[in-house]
């Protein structure tokens, strides 16, 4: 017994050593960055790890100085795409799922595994292809920027409706064929039953449909020609070029946090409906 306690005690020493070894590779860039965001020296490279002196102007010069860079706009495009492509991506995923998983209709089976196999190749394989249709369609300019990206990132999240479907189908039909004998049409099923129960699915969606577009590089950069329609990961991106990052190398880092803080209060919103469970949608 005593080996054995022994044994298991020494067993918890090595497991807290590896996730204390972890946390301190995962928190030490965040704290770093965090750091030099406040760093009085704004040029890359530095005498030592950490700041040795501290300012708050980074920040300041950040929202102040919008001749060079206009963070401040590029901050409010992504947002603005962000927030549109949320709304949408939720709604789609879900209309798709509830058909998928609920209706029985000729090419169902095609279409799940035609998505799944496009789902199998990665998405910059399209980014070419993608550009000449907006072109087409003349939303390349720079007033129509915009109005792409959400088109783009909208589309794109479609493809995500397999993990919703999959929710969905474990969602007894019992409770449809219940609401139907009570008068209920689809619509009143899907908005009154379905939607409810896909809680905490619908806040998976919606942190994935805002995270797209506000984390994505690849596109926008593809995309957007101007500044005046930069997204903040291009505005970021920007920062470091040879002619900028000698002064604005600190200001990238104000930026990456400022970034940051959007995220942490969707996540702080969101996480409280990750524990609406089925008992009590069917309560309600």
């Amino acid at each position: 017994m005593q080996d054995q306690r022994k044994r298991r005690i020494l067993a918890d020493i090595l497991v807290y050593i590896l996730l204390t070894a972890l946390a301190i590779v995962w928190l030490l860039p965040i704290v770093w960055v965090f750091l030099e965001s406040f760093n009085k020296n704004t040029a890359p490279y530095t005498a030592t790890f950490f700041p040795t002196e501290y300012t708050f102007n980074n920040y300041v010069k950040l929202f102040a100085e919008r001749n060079v860079l206009d963070f401040p706009r590029m901050f409010m495009n992504t947002l603005i795409i962000a927030i549109f492509v949320c709304i949408i991506s939720v709604f789609f995923v879900l209309s798709v799922a509830y058909c998928i998983s609920r209706m029985r209709f000729r090419g169902r089976r095609f279409f799940m595994n035609f998505v799944l196999i496009l789902g199998m190749f990665p998405g910059i394989m399209a980014v070419v292809a993608i550009y000449f249709i907006l072109k087409a369609l003349g939303l390349t300019s720079a007033s129509m920027t915009i109005i792409a990206l959400i088109i783009v990132y909208s589309a794109g999240t479609g493809a995500g409706f397999y993990v919703m479907k999959g929710f969905m189908d474990t969602i007894p039909t019992s409770l449809d064929e219940a609401a139907m004998l009570d008068g209920c049409n689809r619509w009143q099923v899907f908005t009154k039953i379905i939607i409810p129960v896909c809680k905490p699915m619908i806040v998976y969606q919606a942190i994935i449909g805002f995270l797209t577009p506000w984390l994505d590089f690849v596109m926008a950069k593809v995309i957007c020609r101007t500044q005046t329609t930069y997204t903040a990961s291009l505005g970021l991106w920007q920062m470091l070029q040879k002619e900028y990052i000698q002064s604005w190398y600190a200001r990238f880092a104000a930026g990456a946090v400022l970034i940051s803080i959007p995220i942490a209060i969707l996540f702080i919103v969101m996480q409280r409906f990750y524990t609406t469970s089925m008992a009590g949608a069917v309560k309600g």
